[in-house]
């Protein structure tokens, strides 16, 4: 499998398809797997050059104990160590929730590696609705207890996964910072933002995208925040309108 090496952290990848890179980043306590499973890859790949990354402390990449092995300035250099190790000096990038909160982080600490941003479930506060829940879950009923702590029914095989997941790690991955507030005024990259009206970030991502300068938002009507992930057929046709505009 292929690995980039970020100052002794390796971070997985795969690569699919052709065109202009785009990376495409998981939420908390999943994987790049759901990205091929929930149709994504399959739906890009004729147009773009995936760059899928497993998040440190999830799928195939290290998985430090290590809380300070998490800020969110070393997640953003994860993506930029995968773009180094792959000779590219850019690439769209397209996060949901955890990933979409790396997004943002890297408008704020990593501007020029970045084309354009999508970003799902996810809002310039930089706070995470179902971190603590997943952090009680967790020391509750352990890594047996993840599938329901995403409050959907979910495929078997994404369910399997979670059930794998080092809860050690999970613990230890801080989803939560201080916020994006200073730097959402600057993001004059195209960007584009959605999140399900039922998702409990919904109004602060309401918020967020009224203070960003080249956005675009989308509603998903009635879906909650892990439906916003699980429902491609509702979100590839925008998202490819987005980033196909741009070429």
């Amino acid at each position: 499998m292929p690995y980039a090496n970020n100052n002794g952290v390796r971070i997985h990848y795969q690569m699919e398809g052709d065109g202009p890179p785009l990376v495409l980043q998981h939420g908390f306590s999943d994987s790049l797997e759901s990205w091929y499973e929930l149709g994504y890859v399959d739906g890009l790949k004729k147009w773009y050059r995936l760059i899928l990354v497993d998040a440190r402390g999830h799928g195939a990449s290290d998985k430090p104990h290590d809380f300070t092995a998490y800020a969110r300035d070393l997640m953003v250099s994860d993506i930029v160590a995968v773009l180094r190790e792959l000779s590219l000096s850019s690439a769209h990038y397209f996060g949901y929730s955890m990933g979409g909160r790396i997004g943002f982080g890297m408008a704020q600490y990593a501007p020029e590696w970045v084309r354009s941003l999508i970003i799902g479930g996810a809002g310039g506060d930089g706070q995470s609705r179902i971190g603590d829940g997943f952090r009680i879950g967790l020391k509750k009923g352990g890594a047996e207890g993840i599938p329901a702590l995403w409050g959907a029914p979910l495929p078997p095989s994404l369910n399997a996964r979670l059930i794998r997941n080092d809860v050690e790690a999970l613990d230890a991955c801080r989803t939560d910072n201080q916020g994006f507030a200073a730097v959402l005024p600057t993001m004059t990259m195209p960007c584009l933002v959605y999140a399900g009206s039922a998702d409990p970030s919904y109004s602060v991502i309401e918020a967020t995208v009224a203070e960003m300068p080249n956005v675009t938002f989308f509603t998903l009507p009635g879906l909650g925040h892990t439906e916003g992930l699980l429902h491609s057929e509702l979100v590839l046709p925008r998202a490819l309108e987005f980033l196909n505009s741009l070429t």
